[in-house]
C-alpha cells in the first residue's frame, strides 16, 4: 500500500482539537516542519485563516487545486468546482463522525429503543438461518 497524504498545499484535513475540532480546512502554507497555515474557507466550513500544528489535524484524501497564500475567494471558488464538500460528506469518514455524533446526542429511552431494535433483528435472523440451515 502506497502512501499518498502528503502534507501539501491544497490538501483537505481535518481539525482534531481545539475550538475548531470537526471542522474541515484547507492547507494554505507551510510555515515550518510543525505548522501549516489553514483556511476553511470560512463561508463553508467556518475555519478562519490560522496557523496550525500538525499535531491537531488530520490529512484527508482530498485535494484542491490552488496557488500557495491563495485568497479567500480563490479558495472558495475551488471547493465549489471540486465539489469538496459532498465528496467529503460521501466518505465512510465523515459517515462515521456522523453516526459517532448522533449516538452521543441520544437520550436514554433512545438507546433503549435501538437496543430492542437490535435484539429483533437478530432474533429474525437466528430464525432465517435455522430455515435455511435445517
Amino acid at each position: 500500500m502506497v502512501f499518498k497524504r502528503y502534507v501539501e498545499v491544497g490538501r483537505v484535513v481535518l481539525i482534531n482539537y481545539g475550538p475548531e475540532a470537526g471542522k474541515l480546512a484547507t492547507i494554505i502554507d507551510i510555515v515550518d516542519q510543525n505548522k501549516c497555515l489553514v483556511d476553511g474557507p470560512a463561508e463553508i466550513t467556518g475555519v478562519s485563516r490560522q496557523v496550525i500544528p500538525y499535531s491537531r489535524i488530520a490529512l484527508t484524501d482530498l485535494t484542491v487545486k490552488i496557488q500557495a497564500n491563495a485568497r479567500q475567494k480563490t479558495l472558495k471558488k475551488a471547493w465549489e468546482e471540486a465539489d469538496t464538500l459532498n465528496k467529503w460528506e460521501s466518505s465512510s469518514w465523515a459517515k462515521k463522525l456522523a453516526a459517532k455524533k448522533k449516538r452521543a446526542g441520544l437520550s436514554d429511552f433512545d438507546r433503549f429503543k435501538v437496543m430492542v431494535a437490535r435484539k429483533q433483528k437478530s432474533e429474525i435472523i437466528a430464525k432465517k438461518m435455522a430455515e435455511l440451515g435445517a
